[in-house]
C-alpha cells in the first residue's frame, strides 16, 4: 500500500508524479529541484543556492510526514556541471545532515534548466 505525501510548503510537481510516497516504513521523495513552491520559478543562479532551496524542498516534504534530514538513509543526486559544481553542491549539502550522512549517489545529467535535482529515501520506523 502506498500513500501520497503532498505539501505546499515544496515545490509543487511539474509532472505526473508526487511529491512523495509512503510504502511501509519508508518515504521517497521524487527528484526535486530548485523551485520556488509559492511561484514555481528556478531559485538561484549558482549551484549553491540552488541546492539549498533544493534541499528547503525536500525538507518540507520531509516535515510534512514528521521527519527530518536525521531520517534520511539515501540520497541520488543529479549535477548538471558534475567537474565544476561538485565541491560547492557538496558543502551546501552536507550543512543539513550529521554524520553518519546517508548513502549517496552523484551522477551528471542534463537537467534542462536547472544545475541540481535530488531524492531521497528516509526510514520511519525509528
Amino acid at each position: 500500500m502506498k500513500r501520497e505525501i503532498r505539501t505546499a510548503e515544496g515545490a509543487a510537481p511539474v509532472g505526473a508524479y508526487s511529491q512523495g510516497l509512503v510504502v511501509g516504513d519508508f518515504l521517497y521523495t521524487s527528484g526535486m529541484g530548485p523551485l520556488d513552491p509559492e511561484t514555481g520559478e528556478v531559485v538561484g543562479d549558482d549551484v549553491a543556492a540552488q541546492t539549498r532551496r533544493t534541499m528547503q524542498n525536500l525538507g518540507a516534504v520531509l516535515a510534512a510526514e514528521g521527519l527530518t534530514f536525521d531520517d534520511v538513509v539515501k540520497a541520488t543526486v543529479h549535477l548538471q556541471n558534475v567537474k565544476e559544481d561538485f565541491a560547492a553542491y557538496n558543502e551546501v549539502y552536507k550543512s543539513y545532515f550529521t554524520p553518519p550522512y546517508p548513502v549517496r549517489t552523484t551522477v551528471g545529467s542534463d537537467l534542462m534548466d536547472i544545475l541540481v535535482e535530488i531524492d531521497f529515501v528516509a526510514y520511519k520506523g525509528r
